[in-house]
């Protein structure tokens, strides 16, 4: 019998022939491009079964690709039909180009110009030499789509100035003096994230993202053009918005769009639809691409959020220790789902919890290497003796995102020697990479060799980024800057926070992550030094001490493992009970000691 995505994929097919197509090409995203998508605009998961946050897809008449990253390439492994649908690493065969090869000549190639940005299909344009684009008449796949939830109905709410720090009134006039500057009417803002953080309001429209979905026009003179449905926002928040907020509905956008005819409107081409480039251009306006103007002050937290972000992971260290003296307790009576559910319900006994920043990834024995793996009932695992737990989670407060990662062993022998030295390079450039400084200008590219070079000398590696941005009681994946080896030119500064999380993945058999977050803030004022930066780490929650290989770690690296724990004991320990603070004394003794 076929399976539903091969059902589905016939009925497409039969849809693409009715309106003169030879093929459609299908992004993971919706019409506001974030990351994560509500459960009305997970069109790639109705059509394909591939549930992972990146990704892309491609029917052909004869033939069809579904498209993913390192992190993926396992998931898209288990869950795409492979009967009908070939699986590809989207770095090693990129998309276009896949497209370019398997294209009938001619063919007339469709594409949603509502979700899909400038800069996604612009590789799609350079190939389209044997094949043309063409702009479809509303979705086809929502076409199909008989039982599509429905769009979020949730409301907004207000972010307090106690957690913003910063009044909306002033980071309008500061983004709208950037537009003066740059010659500039108007801005437009499809990120959700970027318009909470500029009016300082919040929602739930999104599991683990606290944005409500709207779309907003910044005006040069500090005056927004919000287009959200009036039911979404209560009168106390109309009345925080204030009268410089004009609110409208949102298929009046094309219509307030045109009133730009004749000015110069930024169009951000890697997070605004194509669809505002060519609507703002049809009525006259000329389009200027630059970055999305709330992406970089977002990104640089204020006092109020930095110091938000240390309480935030105060509360999550608490509940994130609490959990791990339970799992060494309990590690050979549980499953993936349990463990995870019970760090979820550590996490909700703590003041003003509001949920996870994202499905915790929660991975025993050879699931531990499918980097974004998501347990399902299906898929559920018990923990056993002797293996690899890793437990990839975050938490959601308002004072700020959390993102953790620990790797643990069940016991209760010994774990093998060339685990322990695996883990403990792991480790080394999490510790190496935590305590650089660098000068002013410096790249997350330049520093992520830092986190592989002990991975590196091994013959090892890791196929994901370093380190990505995390937003204040926002995104857990934030822009613009990141620690990778993909070139990025945005320097890191101060009130940056990122993830820090070298890891290693044997398939088959485990995987390792240590992740913390760190804070960036200048370094100490040294006579004759140049200006530069170093971190704060945030994260608070011990390493697994029976993972560790002193040899491999080395003098220095355990002098700086035994003050981050000493410091972890300090902050967390009194919050503990008192069976949990004994576990977490011995967790966190100086390893010289042990």
């Amino acid at each position: 019998m076929p399976s539903p995505s091969a059902n589905r994929l016939t009925a497409l097919r039969s849809l693409l022939e009715q309106e003169g197509l030879d093929g459609l090409i299908i992004p993971h995203s919706d019409e506001y491009l974030g990351e994560y998508t509500p459960a009305c605009a997970e069109r790639l998961e109705w059509l394909t079964g591939f549930s992972g946050s990146a990704g892309l897809a491609i029917v052909l008449p004869e033939t069809a690709a579904v498209f993913s990253d390192g992190r993926y390439v396992t998931q898209m492994d288990q869950q795409v039909d492979k009967s009908c649908w070939s699986c590809e690493h989207m770095y090693q065969t990129p998309p276009n180009q896949w497209l370019a090869d398997h294209a009938p000549k001619g063919a007339r190639i469709g594409y949603d110009s509502r979700i899909m940005s400038q800069a996604e299909l612009l590789p799609f344009q350079v190939t389209a030499q044997t094949y043309t684009l063409s702009a479809t008449t509303g979705n086809l796949v929502d076409r199909l789509w008989t039982d599509r939830p429905a769009f979020p109905a949730g409301p907004a709410v207000i972010h307090p100035l106690a957690y913003a720090g910063e009044a909306s009134d002033s980071k309008r006039k500061r983004l709208a003096q950037g537009l003066v500057r740059a010659g500039q009417a108007a801005a437009v803002l499809s990120d959700s994230s970027s318009i909470a953080w500029l009016l300082n309001i919040r929602g739930a429209d999104i599991p683990c993202l606290p944005v409500v979905l709207a779309f907003a026009v910044l005006h040069a003179d500090t005056t927004v053009d919000l287009f959200i449905q009036g039911s979404k926002l209560p009168a106390n928040v109309r009345d925080w918005l204030g009268d410089a907020v004009r609110v409208h509905e949102p298929d009046t956008m094309e219509q307030v769009l045109a009133e730009l005819k004749g000015r110069v409107v930024s169009v951000d081409p890697a997070t605004n639809a194509v669809w505002f480039t060519e609507t703002l251009t049809r009525h006259g306006a000329t389009v200027q691409e630059s970055p999305d103007p709330c992406l970089l002050p977002k990104a640089l937290k204020n006092p109020t959020e930095q110091e938000g972000s240390r309480k935030a992971h105060l509360k999550d260290g608490i509940a994130l220790c609490r959990f791990l003296h339970w799992l060494d307790q309990n590690a050979l009576n549980t499953t993936e789902l349990k463990a995870a559910a019970t760090l979820d319900a550590f996490r909700a006994e703590g003041a003003d919890y509001r949920g996870e920043s994202f499905p915790a990834i929660s991975g025993s024995g050879p699931n531990g290497a499918v980097i974004h793996y998501r347990v399902t009932p299906e898929s559920d695992r018990a923990l056993t003796a002797n293996e690899v737990y890793l437990i990839d989670s975050g938490g959601q407060y308002p004072e700020g995102t959390t993102d953790v990662t620990r790797t643990l062993w069940t016991g209760p022998d010994t774990p093998p020697a060339r685990l322990k030295e695996t883990f403990t390079r792991v480790l080394k450039g999490n510790l190496r990479l935590g305590r650089a400084r660098f000068p002013k200008g410096t790249t997350g590219s330049a520093l992520d060799t830092l986190a592989r070079f002990d991975l590196w000398q091994a013959g090892q590696d890791y196929d994901h980024g370093t380190g990505h941005g995390v937003g204040s009681f926002l995104s857990v994946h934030e822009g613009p800057a990141r620690i990778s080896k993909i070139p990025n030119p945005i320097a890191l500064d101060a009130g940056m926070i990122l993830s820090n999380e070298p890891g290693y993945y044997e398939p088959g058999a485990y995987g390792i992550r240590l992740e913390t977050l760190v804070l960036v803030h200048p370094m100490p004022h040294v006579e004759g030094a140049r200006p530069g930066y170093e971190f704060e780490t945030l994260t608070l929650a011990s390493f697994d001490r029976r993972l560790i290989d002193e040899q491999t770690l080395g003098q220095e690296d355990k002098t700086i493992l035994d003050a981050y724990h000493a410091r972890v004991l300090e902050l967390v320990g009194p919050h503990l009970p008192p069976e949990a603070q004994k576990w977490l004394k011995t967790a966190c003794a100086p390893l010289t000691a042990a």
